[in-house]
């Protein structure tokens, strides 16, 4: 597995070192030693050399291959069966020369192969890219390509100006189609996730603030038969969600409800609370807000269960976190990451009771807290 890992990043940084006008850097066999034996021959009075910069500076190319390819069905037509570059260009249909660009930028990833001429699926992108069975990572990918990386390009000047300017509210509506389609494929396995660790037949309803189109709903309610579920999202969120639901056994299960969680009532009666992804969109301030208004609507004994992204008290692990902060910045204006001691802190103040914290596959984590 080092071997592989290695050998990709070797093949990045070859990459890397091409587009930056290093020397024979498109020779694929110098890729072992390329970068060592270049800076050792022109930085000879130096113990270390920029290649970790380089790296990391021009990583953005890689992505943007990776999610071209998703956009152009690449990794779909492939699933069809290894082709030729002719082929995959007549499956696609887009032009051999680009074609040719793009699956060969697959393979210096790692994510395809090519075995003498013939084009094929690596394992990661035939699970997950490929639309088989299973989780599907593409609509999280075609959401990251046409909403994301635009808005990274303002990163400067939110952090210049200690704010970005959230998009929420003036998404059209093919973009919130796919800003929901994709938040619902990244937040699957985390759903998938909390509902196999916490049991969530001690409780009757349960009240998912900020759910989406019902994802975390739809996953627990289908494990958990017996219990009813409330979905309470923004307006045009909402719509989608309830006719995402009305295509699901467990939608009948779920009322959704419209509103904002900070001008307008909480829905009654539920025993648990989810509050997944949310906290990391707002201010401390605008958190205890809301940590606060979930209390008063909820009885003593109640239920919170606080999905996200939290850090040790450095704000750098669990990895990408630190790198996370820039999305929720950008995002919600307002946002970022947060330890797991700030939200205990802010959980105390806002009397809830700490009942446990437990990580997630991934770099989220569940913290659990009681009604006081």
């Amino acid at each position: 597995m080092l071997k592989i890992q290695r050998r990709n990043l070797m093949r990045a940084t070859l990459a890397s070192a091409a587009a930056l006008g290093i020397p024979h850097a498109s020779s694929a066999s110098a890729a072992g030693s390329l970068l060592s034996d270049y800076w050792s021959q022109w930085m000879p009075w130096r113990d270390t050399n920029p290649e970790p910069i380089i790296q990391i500076a021009s990583s953005f190319m890689s992505a943007k291959f990776l999610l071209v390819a998703n956009e152009i069905g690449l990794f779909e037509k492939l699933a069809e069966g290894p082709a030729t570059l002719d082929e995959l260009a007549k499956r696609t249909g887009i032009p051999r020369r680009t074609t040719r660009m793009v699956v060969d930028a697959m393979v210096s990833l790692g994510l395809v192969e090519n075995r003498k001429g013939q084009y094929m699926n690596g394992h990661h992108v035939a699970t997950f890219l490929s639309g088989g069975p299973g989780a599907d990572l593409r609509p999280q990918l075609r959401r990251l390509n046409r909403l994301e990386y635009p808005q990274w390009q303002e990163l400067e000047a939110a952090v210049r100006s200690d704010g970005g300017h959230t998009r929420y509210g003036t998404l059209s509506e093919d973009e919130l189609k796919i800003d929901s389609e994709g938040m619902a494929a990244l937040t699957t396995q985390t759903a998938l996730a909390l509902a196999s660790v916490y049991d969530f037949s001690r409780h009757q309803h349960v009240l998912d603030l900020g759910g989406g189109t019902g994802n975390f709903l739809l996953v627990i309610l289908n494990r958990y038969p017996k219990l009813a579920g409330t979905l309470y999202e923004l307006p045009d969120t909402a719509a989608v969600a309830r006719r995402v639901l009305a295509g699901t056994a467990e939608g009948a299960r779920i009322n959704v409800v419209d509103g904002d969680f900070f001008a307008d009532s909480l829905p009654q009666g539920a025993d648990a609370t989810i509050l997944a992804n949310i906290i990391h969109l707002f201010s401390p301030t605008h958190s205890k807000k809301l940590l606060e208004r979930i209390r008063r609507q909820s009885k003593t004994g109640s239920r919170l269960l606080l999905i996200d992204f939290w850090t040790d008290p450095t704000h750098t692990q669990p990895a990408p976190t630190a790198m996370l902060a820039g999305e929720f910045l950008l995002v919600a204006g307002e946002g970022d990451v947060y330890s797991a001691q700030e939200i205990q802190d802010w959980l105390r103040d806002t009397s809830w009771r700490l009942v446990q914290h437990q990580r997630l596959p991934g770099p989220a984590s569940l913290i659990v807290a009681d009604a006081i």
